[in-house]
């Protein structure tokens, strides 16, 4: 299979500052998201600033994002999580609500949020989504989210 992640952006221009707002709930996979995302923002540019803030669960995420994404002081934030289906239809509810929410605040606070809260129906694709090489989705968090600070600055500028 191709690899499927955007190409890694070149980082040019004004020193760049992001805020990655992670669940701690299924840990495992949540910090391997973190980690690869900040690997790759370091490789991206040594000149990124990045900020983790820990919140206990996917449904926290967007109020962590709100407040951040209204102080202005990042170019971007990552939401990061992972949410694994059970046997009920809450994970899917939890989904769409996180998928909702973050939408939404990247629209009315004009600030790209980069949204990797992954629903997952079993631990086998949150192991290859969080911690593999080929689709992993920390990685392509990083990218997007460094991208589009430089979109959303070009097109402020305008």
């Amino acid at each position: 299979m191709a690899n499927i992640l955007p190409s890694r952006p070149r980082q040019s221009g004004p020193r760049r500052s992001f805020a990655i707002v992670v669940s701690q709930y299924n840990a495992t996979y949540s910090k391997a998201l973190v980690e690869n995302a900040r690997r790759e923002l370091d490789a991206i540019s040594s000149g990124i600033n990045v900020q983790v803030i820990e919140v206990p669960g996917a449904f926290e995420i967007p109020l962590v994002v709100q407040e951040i994404a209204a102080r202005g002081e990042v170019d971007a934030v990552i939401a990061l999580g992972v949410i694994l289906e059970g046997e009920t239809a809450h994970a899917t509810l939890i989904g769409r609500t996180v998928t909702e929410a973050l939408q939404r605040i990247a629209l009315t606070q004009r600030m790209p949020v980069i949204h990797e809260v992954l629903l997952l129906k079993n631990e086998e694709q949150a192991q290859a989504r969080c911690c593999g090489t080929e689709l992993n989705r920390g990685v392509e968090a990083a990218r997007v989210a460094v991208r589009m600070a430089q979109v959303m600055n070009e097109v402020v500028r305008r």
